[in-house]
C-alpha cells in the first residue's frame, strides 16, 4: 500500500477525515517552500499538494495563477520542486506528497525520467491536471510501475461512463472538484457535492477528497462530513500573498490548524 493509502486507512480507523491543503513551490521565495511544508504538517496537514509552477495554469483562478507567476519569477522548475521534496524527506518520511500541475513540464523531462525521479524525491502521487483518462494509460502506467498514484479530477459535470474510466485509471485519491470554474471560486453547494460523491462512490472503492470553494472552518467542516479528505488551496495562497514580510509562516499555521479544528469538528459530531 502507498503512503497515501496508509493514511486514509489510519484516518478511517480513527473516524477521521484528511486536510489535503496546497502551495506552490517557489512561492514566495524558494527557501520558504520546505519550511512551509514542515509547517502544513505542523498544523494538521494529513497530505500535502505541491503544486509545480506553470506559466498556463488553466484549471487555476487569479490568486494560484499569481503564485506560479511569483515561482517562475524565482526560477523555480519542476527539478526544484522534485529537490524541495527531497530536502523534505530528510526529516519527514510519513506524510505524503502529491504534485499538482500540467503536463508540459513532465513531458519535456519524460514520463519514465520524471517518475524516476519523483519516487527517489519521496513524491507519492501526481496530479496531472490537463492529462485526461481518455489519455493517460501509458502515462499511468508509468507512474503506477515507479509506486506514484495517478491521482484524477472529477467535476459536477462528469457523467457516469466517465466516472467508471477515472475509477479504472486512478491511484490513491480522486479529486472531486466541488465547482464548476476555477479554484478560489465561490458559491459551494454541500447537498449538491453530496448527491454526486454518492454517485461516485458507487463505481469507486478509492477516497474522494473534495477542493475549490474552501475556504475557512465552516465549509471545511460541511465538506468533511460528506467527503473523505477536504482539499484547500486559493485561500492559503491568499494569505502567503497578503502576508507582510516575516509573517508569512505564522499566518499560514494559524489557518491551516483553523481548517484542522473544523474538518475533526465533523468528526466529532458524527460520533
Amino acid at each position: 500500500m502507498s503512503r497515501i493509502g496508509e493514511t486514509f486507512a489510519a484516518l478511517k480507523a480513527q473516524n477521521r477525515k484528511a486536510l489535503i491543503p496546497f502551495i506552490t513551490a517557489g512561492d514566495p521565495g524558494k527557501g520558504l517552500t520546505v519550511p512551509l511544508m514542515h509547517v502544513l504538517v505542523e498544523a494538521g496537514a494529513d497530505i500535502i499538494e505541491l503544486g509545480v509552477p506553470f506559466s498556463d495554469p488553466m484549471a487555476d483562478g487569479p490568486v494560484i495563477q499569481r503564485a506560479s507567476e511569483r515561482a517562475l519569477a524565482n526560477k523555480v522548475g519542476l527539478k526544484d520542486v522534485l529537490a524541495m521534496t527531497a530536502e523534505f524527506r530528510k526529516s519527514n518520511t510519513t506524510t505524503p506528497v502529491v504534485l499538482m500541475g500540467y503536463a508540459n513540464p513532465v513531458e519535456h523531462m519524460g514520463y519514465e525520467t520524471f517518475a524516476q525521479a519523483a519516487k527517489a524525491a519521496g513524491v507519492d502521487g501526481v496530479l496531472t491536471v490537463d492529462i485526461p483518462p481518455e489519455e493517460s494509460a501509458g502515462v499511468s502506467d508509468v507512474f503506477k510501475a515507479h509506486g506514484l498514484d495517478p491521482i484524477f479530477l472529477l467535476s459536477p459535470t462528469t457523467p457516469e461512463s466517465r466516472v467508471e474510466q477515472v475509477a479504472a485509471a486512478a491511484g490513491g485519491f480522486i479529486y472531486y472538484v466541488s465547482l464548476k470554474g476555477v479554484t478560489g471560486s465561490a458559491n459551494l453547494d454541500t447537498d449538491e457535492v453530496a448527491e454526486k460523491l454518492a454517485m461516485v462512490r458507487k463505481h469507486c472503492s478509492l477516497p474522494v477528497g473534495v477542493g475549490f470553494g474552501i475556504r475557512d472552518a465552516a465549509t471545511a467542516e460541511a465538506v468533511a462530513r460528506i467527503a473523505d479528505a477536504v482539499v484547500v488551496g486559493s485561500r492559503i495562497i491568499n494569505e502567503i500573498e497578503t502576508a507582510p514580510e516575516g509573517e508569512c509562516v505564522n499566518r499560514v499555521r494559524h489557518l491551516v490548524a483553523e481548517l484542522r479544528r473544523g474538518v475533526d469538528a465533523a468528526s466529532k459530531s458524527a460520533v
